[in-house]
């Protein structure tokens, strides 16, 4: 018999005519209020903000990243302090993704990037190319895993299934991710179909995996599982694996599905809404769907009205970090010449602890002065920035105003 856990996913209100809708995602943690946005705590932490500020701003959960923290501090001591929110003081639900990225990225080098072959070969070198031109063939991926090198030191490790997902019941987040092959849209189609089956054959480890250590780590809270549905920009190759997602169960427990589904890999932007509304159609109305790693304020709007439950992506931190600064009225650059003197704040309709304290001229000089409260300031207000956006989306659901919403606040965004 399979014990019951204590997560679970509660649809609420639908949006008329699409797959958008509101619901709640229980966990061990506390529950999350969806459509939501999860700050990006790579390293656990968000970068210059302290965890009881993300609480403050609105920040229902946040996302740390397998790969760092498997090099530094080490999942192991992670797991001894007690798991991921107790290491960071952060109460709330904890999601991990399962490394793969970083691996095939990062892992190569710091700064690299795996190189694609030209389409028409089914073949994919495992070589690795840095701005100069020069390559090395540091990722070498095999059916059974990934072998790459740390960006930290040079060391070699490696990453299978089985290793991520050990890792990730260390660092004891409440919703982690299977483990799954990176591709581009420079990739073949050839290649995307080889991938894919590669992909379906590791969530099946995955599962497995995750089943046998939950029942050995019965001493932990509860940790739920999310597939990753891969496919790039091809609808029938995007269809079938989350089709063949759904359907996997673990060898050990033939009544254990996913608990949740994400949805990765590469796609245009043009075709964000297509392709989640794609997969959302392929999948239980039961089950959370997360896509990963989107910020932009339509991307949103797209990703919600097509099924997508919960999103994350570095991008709000990485770009204050850069003086780029979000506003009702579209993105601009805090430190040039035009708010030397502004006394305004960042975004005359914006709650945040910044905009409630601090003017665009402070923000311009700590930036040019090289101060870091710069970076404390500008990334509390764009995380917040985001949190409330995808929140008013939410209201708007809930609320019947959805379309109005949209029209009014992607209008005067990008007008």
């Amino acid at each position: 018999m399979t014990e019951t856990v204590p997560f679970s996913f509660t649809p609420q209100a639908e949006l008329p005519d699409s797959q958008g809708r509101t619901g709640v995602i229980h966990t061990p943690h506390g529950d999350i209020s969806t459509p939501a946005f999860t700050p990006v705590g790579t390293k656990a932490t968000i970068k210059a903000v302290l965890p009881e500020s993300m609480a403050e701003l609105g920040a229902q959960a946040l996302l740390a990243n397998a790969y760092h923290l498997f090099l530094q501090p080490g999942s192991d001591i992670v797991d001894e302090a007690g798991g991921l929110g107790v290491f960071m003081n952060w109460p709330g639900p904890t999601y991990t993704d399962s490394g793969g990225f970083q691996v095939m990225s990062l892992g190569s080098g710091h700064k690299k990037v795996i190189s694609m072959n030209l389409p028409g070969s089914t073949d994919r070198p495992q070589e690795v190319f840095s701005s100069s031109g020069k390559s090395g063939k540091l990722v070498k991926i095999d059916d059974d895993g990934v072998t790459f090198t740390s960006h930290i030191d040079g060391s070699k490790h490696r990453f299978t299934p089985e290793i991520s997902m050990r890792i990730q019941h260390q660092l004891g987040a409440d919703v982690m991710f299977c483990f799954d092959e990176l591709t581009t849209l420079s990739d073949p189609r050839e290649y995307q179909e080889l991938s894919l089956d590669r992909t379906l054959a590791w969530a099946q480890r995955c599962l497995d995996e995750h089943v046998r250590l939950t029942a050995e780590r019965s001493h932990r809270p509860y940790q739920a599982l999310f597939g990753v549905v891969q496919g790039a920009h091809y609808e029938d190759l995007r269809r079938k694996a989350t089709r063949d997602l759904v359907a996997l169960r673990s060898a050990d427990d033939q009544q254990r599905p996913f608990d949740g589904y994400g949805i990765g890999g590469a796609l245009e932007k043009e075709n964000l809404g297509t392709i989640v509304g794609w997969v959302c159609s392929e999948l239980p109305a039961e089950a959370p769907r997360h896509l990963l790693g989107i910020s932009e304020p339509d991307d949103f709007f797209a990703a919600v009205e097509n099924g997508a439950d919960t999103f994350d992506c570095v991008s709000p931190a990485r770009v204050a970090r850069n003086a780029a600064l979000y506003s009702r009225d579209g993105r601009f650059n805090v430190n040039t010449a035009a708010n030397r003197r502004n006394f305004a704040p960042v975004d005359e309709d914006c709650d945040c602890y910044t905009c409630t304290h601090y003017t665009r001229a402070y923000l311009h000089h700590l930036f040019k002065a090289h101060e870091m409260l710069a970076n404390t300031l500008a990334t509390i207000h764009n995380e917040r920035f985001i949190v409330r956006l995808v929140d008013d989306i939410r209201g708007a659901i809930a609320g019947g105003y959805f379309a109005d919403f949209k029209i009014e606040f992607l209008g005067r965004y990008y007008g």
